[in-house]
């Protein structure tokens, strides 16, 4: 697929339930669970929603990428990202971040 192409169709896949193609934006904090202590696809907005994961599913497409990741927030983003480095690595910034 080319790149127009994609940004159309990748991620956007036709809702079970109430039959849209575009996946609605969902704003939903937290997520029905079908049993305490089991894990489902979706628990709690900051891990995850629908909106989100078509999203990242449709940015990594266009990236020929394995995967991406969305953030609801710049801390959210900056904390992801500090998160990769070890004790003792060095990173260089802006006075105001």
């Amino acid at each position: 697929m080319k790149f127009a192409t994609k940004a159309i169709h990748v991620g956007n896949t036709k809702d079970p339930i109430t039959g849209p193609i575009v996946p609605p934006v969902h704003f939903a904090s937290t997520y029905v669970q079908k049993e305490a202590g089991v894990e489902e696809e979706y628990d709690y907005s900051r891990s995850g929603n629908p909106t989100r994961t078509a999203f990242q599913k449709t940015i990594a497409s266009l990236e020929d990428a394995y995967g991406a990741l969305a953030f609801s927030s710049g801390m959210a983003a900056s904390h992801g990202v500090m998160m990769l480095l070890n004790s003792g690595d060095h990173i260089v910034v802006s006075s105001d971040i």
